[in-house]
C-alpha cells in the first residue's frame, strides 16, 4: 500500500494506525496477537499505544497494552517492519513531563515493549508545571541515546504547540514532529480551528485519536439505550445529541451509496482530509479489523464528502 511520510521524519506509514488501547483491556493477549498478525499481513505498519493503557479498566493498572505488544514483537521477531508509537505523562506512576520522570518512563516502556527504541515518543499531555525546554531537552537525550527516533505531542493546544516549536528552534532542541489530536467527523472544531494550521505551517505529521468517536461513527449504536453495559458507555453518551443523530443518518446513507460501511466512510473521510497523515482506529475482532482496514481502499466521491461535511457542522 502507498505510504505517507510522517511529517518531516524519515518514517513512512500506511494511512491507518492500529490503536492499541484495546490490548489487555477489551481483548486478551491471544486475540490481540491474531489482530496484530492480520494487520501487518494486510500491509499496514503503524501501531499506537501508551504507558497508561489501560489503567482505567477493571482490575488493570496500566502497562498492559505495551506488554501485549512487546510479547507479540518478541514472538514475531521483525521489529523494524513496524512503526511503534507510545506515550508518557498521563499514567500516575510516571505522571508529568519532568526530565527525571521521562528518563525512568522510557526505560519501563522499552522493557514492556521488548525493544530498544521507540519510533515516535509522545508527550501524552501538556505539562504546564515543567518548562518546555526541560521536557524537550530530556527527549533530546533519549534521541541521542538511540532510544527514540522522533517526538510527538498529544493533547497540546495550538498556542502551546507554537511555544514548544519556538523553544526548540531558539534553544537548538529537537522539536515535536508529529501531533495526535482528537479529530473525527463529529469532533472537528478544535483541530480545524487552529491546530491544522500549525501542523501545515510547520510540516508536522498528524495522527488522530478517537477517529471513530469511540465507536459512535461505526453506526452500530442507534440510541443511548444501545450503550448499556458497553465498556465505552461513558465516552459515547455525549455523542447522541441532535447533531450526532443527524450525522449518523447521513453517514449511514453515504455508506449505502458507496457500498461501504459507516466505519469505512468515517475513516476514509479522515484519510482524505488535508493536514492529516493517518487516523488511529481500534478493533476487538478480526471482523471489525477487516472492516476498518477496508477504509484504506475507499475513495469518497466529492458529493459524498460534501454531504458528510454539511451534516457534521
Amino acid at each position: 500500500m502507498k505510504k505517507r511520510q510522517l511529517g518531516r521524519t524519515a518514517l513512512e506509514i500506511v494511512p491507518l494506525v492500529f490503536g492499541g488501547n484495546v490490548f489487555g483491556w477489551t481483548i486478551d493477549e491471544a486475540t490481540s496477537f491474531k489482530l496484530l498478525d492480520r494487520f501487518v499481513e494486510r500491509g499496514f505498519n503503524a501501531i499506537d499505544t501508551a504507558d497508561v493503557y489501560s489503567a482505567w479498566g477493571s482490575g488493570l493498572s496500566g502497562g498492559e497494552s505495551e506488554t501485549v505488544i512487546g510479547n507479540w514483537l518478541a514472538r514475531r521477531g521483525r521489529r523494524d517492519d513496524v512503526v511503534l508509537m507510545t506515550k508518557v505523562g498521563m499514567w500516575k506512576p510516571h505522571k508529568g513531563l519532568s526530565a527525571a520522570n521521562i528518563a525512568v518512563a522510557i526505560d519501563d516502556s522499552l522493557r514492556r515493549l521488548k525493544t530498544d527504541y521507540i519510533d515516535v515518543y509522545f508527550a501524552h499531555i501538556d505539562d504546564t508545571d515543567v518548562p518546555l525546554a526541560e521536557t524537550l531537552g530530556a527527549f533530546g537525550k533519549l534521541m541521542e541515546a538511540g532510544k527514540v527516533r522522533a517526538l510527538g505531542a498529544s493533547n497540546y493546544g495550538a498556542e502551546r504547540l507554537r511555544e514548544a516549536l519556538a523553544t526548540s528552534k531558539e534553544q537548538h532542541l529537537p522539536r515535536y514532529e508529529v501531533i495526535q489530536p482528537q479529530y473525527n467527523l463529529y469532533d472537528r472544531a478544535d483541530f480545524e480551528s487552529e491546530l491544522a494550521g500549525v501542523a501545515q505551517a510547520h510540516e508536522l505529521g498528524v495522527v488522530s485519536y478517537f477517529s471513530l468517536a469511540s465507536g459512535f461513527l461505526t453506526g452500530k449504536y442507534h440510541s443511548v439505550e444501545d450503550l448499556k453495559g458497553r465498556a465505552r458507555e461513558d465516552f459515547l453518551r455525549g455523542y447522541f445529541d441532535g447533531r450526532g443523530l443527524k450525522l449518523l443518518d447521513v453517514l449511514r446513507q453515504v455508506a449505502v451509496d458507496v457500498s461501504a460501511t459507516p466505519a469505512q466512510v468515517a475513516l476514509a473521510w479522515l484519510m482524505g482530509r488535508p493536514n492529516l497523515t493517518a487516523p488511529i482506529a481500534s478493533a476487538s475482532s478480526l471482523t471489525q479489523l477487516d472492516d476498518i482496514l477496508g477504509a484504506a481502499e475507499l475513495s469518497l466521491p466529492a458529493a459524498a464528502v460534501e454531504k458528510l461535511e454539511t451534516a457534521s457542522q
